[in-house]
């Protein structure tokens, strides 16, 4: 379950509640709450399992462009042994060869740089998201706590004043 639709339902729980009059706070359904957040811990992980598939794409982007590389290097090296049998332009070869090798070395390491580019911005962003959500979670926690603490002190203070 996207834990973007687990927040939204805890918000909407706490928007469903009853209020206590003459208070901020409410009553909440302890057991929705409950199960929204068990939920929530269960979805975390699913938000984990993306930043990994993140990371295996990384890995095989970066494998394609390895093979990439060998491939180019391979046919630059076949190109020069074809070129250096030939005497008259055995200097030409070689230049040529080089320049080739030093294309692929630049093409593979911008593949390479943009692969890690990427995967830095997916995995910011997937972060950026966990701690936002982490960070809901809590407040809605801190905030369900303060209040029960605060009904109760009321329950309380209310039978403390019978009592006398």
């Amino acid at each position: 379950m996207d834990i973007l639709h687990l927040v939204d339902r805890l918000e909407e729980l706490f928007n469903e509640s009853r209020p206590i009059p003459l208070t901020h706070s409410v009553i909440v359904d302890e057991d929705r709450i409950l199960e929204i957040i068990d939920q929530m811990r269960i979805s975390i992980p699913d938000e984990v399992k993306k930043a990994q598939q993140v990371i295996a794409q990384r890995d095989r982007v970066l494998a394609q462009a390895q093979e990439e590389a060998n491939r180019t290097i391979g046919l630059a090296k076949q190109k020069v042994d074809e070129l250096m049998g030939r005497d008259a332009i055995v200097q030409a070869a070689q230049t040529r060869s080089e320049q080739i090798l030093a294309q692929a070395r630049v093409d593979a390491e911008s593949i390479r740089s943009e692969a890690d580019d990427y995967i830095i911005n997916a995995l910011s962003a997937v972060e950026t998201e966990l701690n936002r959500l982490l960070t809901q979670a809590r407040n809605g926690i801190s905030k369900l706590n303060a209040e029960r603490q605060r009904a109760v002190r009321s329950a309380d203070e209310l039978d403390v004043g019978k009592g006398s």
